[in-house]
């Protein structure tokens, strides 16, 4: 007679179990509140706006319409700012991974002189900070306003990604440079060729993050940008979604107030999806280093 096999959650103690309930119900919570307003922002771009506005959420197919798409899709101002938003992102990511990789290099090594001083400075600017108005200052006295290195420059070395790749270069078995010094290699040779490759895991996360953050970012814009050529994104949405302003084309053929309103709520939702989707199809591909393992056999062989 064969006997079941326990669960691995009958093993728990009672204690343990009560805490996993918890932790999975919390988790459920956390998940649902995450995933009910994306489902609603969905379901509610693609519903007629009288409709939405009248009776909410419906399956009734022959409410739905496509016109807050084919609105935004037609709009020239969306397109100008998701050309900007995408330039900034991709640039801004890489202007900031180079500083930040080359800056945690020296700050990782045990023989760096003034390493400590350095490391004193870099900390303190984690805390304390100029000020908006003395960095405006800075930024206009540098000639830099209105354009596209007053978005770029000012926030591309992040402290805390320096200490993340500089822990990470730290985890790194000394015998790979040991290996290369006997190959004859040297000290760029070894970074560039033996060090980066092995990296690929702490620079993709590195990079996923500023992207996002670049690209969600439209205060530094709204500041130091005055042509709306230059503006991204982010500045759209913004006067769409809080300043509850559409561009004129979106909303210039609807009649009456009361429609200009309906259709401007749905709009609101279609902006939504449409600034989603770079963010949506890049994260799977940065995904898979996030949990990497790729130091399991770097010395082997």
């Amino acid at each position: 007679m064969k006997t079941k096999k326990k669960s691995e959650f009958s093993k728990y103690a009672t204690e343990d179990k009560a805490i996993l309930i918890i932790g999975y119900i919390l988790l459920g919570l956390f998940v649902l509140a995450i995933l009910v307003p994306m489902i609603y922002i969905v379901l509610a771009s693609f519903v007629d706006p009288v409709t939405l506005q009248n009776k909410g959420l419906t399956f009734d197919f022959s409410k739905w319409t496509m016109t807050a798409y084919e609105r935004v899709m037609s709009n020239e101002q969306i397109w100008v700012g998701f050309r900007n938003a995408l330039l900034y992102s991709v640039l801004f990511t890489i202007i900031s991974v180079v500083i930040t990789l080359l800056a945690a290099y020296p700050m990782s090594r045990p023989d760096f002189k003034g390493k400590k001083i350095f490391n004193t400075l870099f900390v303190i600017t984690m805390f304390f900070g100029g000020g908006l108005i003395p960095t405006y200052l800075l930024i206009s006295n540098l000639g830099m306003l209105d354009t596209i290195w007053a978005i770029l420059i000012p926030g591309a070395f992040s402290v805390w990604n320096m200490i993340i790749a500089r822990t990470y270069y730290m985890g790194i078995p000394n015998d790979l440079q040991e290996a290369a010094e006997i190959d004859g290699a040297d000290e760029m040779v070894y970074f560039f060729k033996i060090l980066l490759p092995v990296c690929v895991p702490i620079i993709a996360t590195i990079s996923m993050w500023q992207f996002v953050g670049m690209w969600n970012s439209y205060f530094d814009a709204m500041i130091y940008l005055n042509s709306a050529s230059k503006q991204p994104l982010q500045l759209v949405l913004r006067s769409i979604l809080i300043q509850n302003q559409p561009e004129p084309g979106m909303v210039a053929d609807m009649q009456s107030t009361a429609e200009r309103a309906q259709l401007a709520e749905l709009l609101k939702y279609a902006t939504i999806i449409i600034s989603s989707i770079p963010l949506m199809i890049l994260y799977p591909f940065f995904q898979k280093y996030f949990d990497s393992g790729i130091m399991a056999g770097a010395i082997k062989g």
